[in-house]
């Protein structure tokens, strides 16, 4: 399952993903660009997964610089899901 939990602007908003993965934690990540201009996610929520709260809490923290941003809420209790590009380890 997979839901816009928020909708920001279409031009303007930067774009999280949280996939929640109910007692395995939640990961929280943030659409960037690599250096060569290519499309990749950055774990925004850190390392390891977290609890909902956390990741919640995440996210509003954010939403107080960028009153734009986009989230989409993904349910993967069987780690099912892949992200479509790199994620970049900084």
């Amino acid at each position: 399952m997979a839901a816009v939990a928020r909708k920001g602007d279409p031009e303007a908003g930067a774009l999280f993903i949280k996939v929640n993965r109910f007692s395995a934690g939640c990961e929280v990540f943030s659409g960037v660009t690599d250096p060569d201009g290519l499309p990749a996610w950055l774990r925004a929520s850190g390392p390891d997964p977290v609890p909902e709260a956390d990741a919640d809490a995440y996210l509003a923290r954010q939403l107080k610089y960028d009153p734009d941003l986009w989230v989409l809420e993904i349910e993967d209790p069987k780690s099912a899901f892949s992200l479509d590009a790199p994620i970049l380890e900084l």
